[in-house]
């Protein structure tokens, strides 16, 4: 990552410790480094064993912040299931997920008012995913984060291709409909971009994971780009349980 990116904000020793703690007592940690889970094609989850929503205060569940002035965040903020994703635009299964689950996610349930997205970047694969990130949180200062999602991941392509070089960026923010592209182009490289993706990146990190993308929903993971069904099967009754408490 680039300077800034690369002195994310830490977290407090023993407050890493109870997150490991507590995410090991539910199996989430095993869970999330799980490295063979990007298939759309595969079935979904059938015959797992009935979701079980974490208790009230458990660390995972802080890591939702519900703000909702967040322009990285999809749906109300106060909506029983917040889905957490953890993305570079340069990986291939985002990408997959993006152009697939992610839309129907949004019709099925951010629409109906049942979940909220919201994305955290993880730029793991080098110089363009960093400054893939930085855009996208300057887009998001414009109020296009989410067309620049869109029109980031709308083909697929190889890694360190360009298509985030500065003339890449250039041409995506026209697509995503940036009104300031100028402004876009200096305030990716501002600290405080740096800062606010280097702090995605860290909560990633400290969570354990390595591979994106990477979901949390209501706390409970969901590593790869995996069929909608999988995620229906942990929303759905999270849903359910939150809206009956």
């Amino acid at each position: 990552m680039r300077e800034g990116a690369s002195r994310p904000r830490r977290l407090g020793v023993g407050l890493v410790a109870v997150l490991v703690v507590l995410f090991l007592l539910v199996g989430t940690i095993a869970a999330l480094l799980v490295s063979g889970g990007n298939d759309d094609d595969a079935d979904g989850a059938g015959g797992q064993e009935e979701v079980v929503p974490l208790p009230d205060g458990h660390p995972a569940l802080e890591l939702a912040r519900r703000d909702a002035n967040d322009p990285l965040a999809l749906g109300e903020a106060d909506a029983p299931v917040v889905m957490i994703e953890y993305a570079d635009f340069q990986c291939a299964f985002c990408g997959t997920h993006a152009r697939g689950v992610h839309g129907t996610l949004v019709e099925e349930y951010v629409e109906r008012g049942l979940l909220r997205i919201e994305f955290r970047n993880f730029p793991i694969n080098g110089p363009e995913s960093d400054a893939a990130a930085r855009a996208a949180w300057a887009a998001g200062r414009q109020g296009r984060f989410w067309e620049f999602y869109e029109a980031a991941f709308a083909e697929e392509f190889h890694l360190e291709s360009g298509r985030f070089s500065d003339e890449g960026l250039t041409e995506l923010a026209g697509e995503a409909g940036v009104p300031d592209v100028e402004r876009l182009l200096a305030d990716m490289e501002s600290e405080e971009a740096g800062e606010a993706v280097g702090a995605d990146a860290e909560e990633a990190m400290d969570l354990g994971i390595t591979t994106p993308p990477s979901f949390l929903v209501n706390g409970q993971p969901i590593q790869g780009s995996r069929p909608f069904a999988e995620f229906a099967e942990l929303i759905e009754p999270l849903a359910e349980a939150a809206e009956s408490s």
